[in-house]
């Protein structure tokens, strides 16, 4: 595995962001985004992750080494994965037009949000809390624009997850079907918010195992 610290370049300045692929050949591309613990080992983990699944990981610091409150803006993280799309389509180690989207926290609401982009395969959402209850930065849930969204969803949520509710949940199921957009949801119902994080306290082994088993299939079936 080849593993890499970089920069892209971006309308909103330089963009940190890491690495993560086989050694050879050209692979389908997926690009981590970050929650509210930032840019730390854990997205270095899952975009490794990602590379031993035989995809391109690459994980982008949309919010710049600032806490959440200051560093979301929508339009902002819009610009950043349309250039990390870009920049990724460049690379002769990407299979050009096969990038995915995936999400933690409100790095999951960044990828829902971001799956009205063209040009992206697919977008997973791991716990998304502002897809309901609208953006740190003030801007509508994304849930209200379901209709915009271009790409097929994987969105996985605790069912004793703190921040979200059920009915967060139960709008998000409804705006979805009746916008007609291919979403599957899954909720386990004992773990509750960040359950996938390695180093949290709600780890379960059996949830954290079928969630990767969902990810790793979802991935598969849309980059063909």
């Amino acid at each position: 595995m080849i593993k890499t610290d970089l920069t892209i370049s971006t309308t909103a300045g330089a963009l940190p962001a890491y690495v993560a692929r086989p050694e050879t050949g050209a692979c389908p591309a997926v690009i981590v985004l970050e929650g509210i613990y930032g840019f730390d080992e854990e997205m270095r983990r899952m975009t490794d992750l990602v590379a031993a699944n035989g995809y391109v990981g690459c994980a982008i610091d949309y919010l710049r080494g600032l806490p959440v409150k200051d560093g979301f803006s929508a339009a902002k993280v819009a610009r950043d994965i349309a250039a990390t799309r870009d920049w990724l389509n460049d690379q002769p180690f990407v299979s050009r037009g096969k990038v995915a989207l995936w999400g933690f926290g409100i790095g999951g609401s960044a990828a829902f949000m971001a799956a009205s982009l063209p040009g992206l395969s697919s977008a997973i959402s791991f716990y998304g809390q502002s897809i309901a209850q609208g953006l740190p930065d003030g801007s509508d849930a994304p849930i209200r624009s379901a209709e915009e969204i271009r790409t097929p969803l994987l969105l996985v949520f605790g069912g004793r997850d703190e921040l979200i509710t059920e009915a967060d949940i139960e709008r998000i199921r409804q705006r979805l079907q009746a916008a007609g957009k291919i979403a599957d949801i899954q909720i386990y119902a004992n773990v509750g918010h960040s359950f996938f994080r390695e180093s949290s306290d709600t780890m379960a082994s059996r949830e954290i195992a079928d969630a990767w088993d969902r990810v790793a299939s979802f991935l598969q079936k849309y980059f063909k």
